[in-house]
């Protein structure tokens, strides 16, 4: 990941097997576009870098996974058939994904790790019904729950003024959620032209990166990690004055925590699948039993 802009040419790959590949999307870029005058979309990438790999019968060439907007960078999943399209749809239905972002916010978040429990609806005032918005603000339309967990990593400044560099865990996936919820405690992300109505336009990009994704599929689970812009190397302008953590420590936990999570989800699948086989038995006892009656009474109707 650069401070370039986009090209047809920069296309970088993550991962690649017959099913996947998982590209590290760039910061300007539209995934797809039915628009005749959007040349650069990342589906134009793929076809230019893998013109053999385009399926003719969708009308993109290739099935997304998930997405990503615009102006956010990062791990993006494209499945290269329709049974793997479908094999990971499962798993982002279910929520069993993995989805870290790494973001830089306008000030310094006070609290180190917390939960942003804000539920988010269509914004329904005039000129603004491209955005979201959280419930109980203005014409805000059927809000959804949703939350987000928030880690503080580092303290610092961005072109002189503070800011902080976060790792945001999305438990629900709902349009612009990070976006909102950062807004909504009054920590933007820097560079979010649209939820500061205009206003912060000087960085280059907005300051949004999907950094981890772990797509839990069987034989073999997809976990990847795409990089880190927001280092001095990437753009000078962001300069770290206080760490808390570490990234890879931070990932580690959340891995660890999948991982919990995935023993859990286990157990009760074998705790479901026992407690019906044991009601099992009981059912086909009974029915012995009414068997044995009903014998009993027609032998009991034939004597008469």
């Amino acid at each position: 990941m650069s401070s370039d802009p986009a090209s047809i040419e920069s296309l970088h790959v993550l991962y690649q097997s017959d099913d996947y590949i998982i590209v590290d999307k760039h910061w300007d870029i539209r995934i797809d576009s039915k628009m005749w005058y959007e040349k650069q979309t990342v589906q134009m990438q793929l076809q230019h870098h893998f013109p053999l790999l385009a399926d003719p019968s969708t009308y993109y060439g290739f099935r997304f996974c998930h997405q990503l907007d615009f102006s956010t960078s990062g791990a993006l999943c494209v499945a290269l058939n329709k049974a793997a399209a479908g094999r990971a749809y499962r798993c982002f239905k279910d929520r069993t994904v993995t989805k870290a972002y790494l973001a830089l916010l306008r000030g310094w978040v006070k609290i180190e790790k917390q939960t942003l429990d804000f539920a988010i609806g269509k914004n329904a005032m005039e000129g603004k019904t491209h955005m979201m918005c959280t419930e109980g603000t203005e014409g805000c339309e059927n809000p959804k729950p949703c939350q987000t967990e928030l880690i503080v990593l580092e303290y610092g400044v961005y072109d002189g003024d503070p800011v902080t560099k976060v790792l945001l865990q999305p438990l629900t996936g709902r349009t612009h959620q990070l976006r909102v919820h950062c807004s909504a405690i009054g920590h933007p992300i820097v560079g979010d032209f649209t939820y500061s109505l205009g206003a912060d336009d000087s960085p280059y990009r907005m300051m949004l990166h999907a950094y981890l994704l772990h797509i839990p599929l069987e034989p073999q689970h997809l976990l990847v990690t795409a990089g880190d812009p927001f280092v001095p190397a990437v753009d000078p302008r962001w300069v770290s004055q206080r760490s808390l953590q570490t990234l890879n420590a931070t990932i580690e936990s959340i891995l660890e925590q999948r991982k919990t999570k995935e023993k859990e989800r286990e157990v009760a699948k074998r705790e479901e699948e026992r407690r019906k086989k044991s009601k099992q038995p009981r059912i086909e006892e009974h029915s012995e039993e009414q068997r044995r009656a009903c014998q009993e009474w027609l032998s009991e109707w034939a004597g008469d």
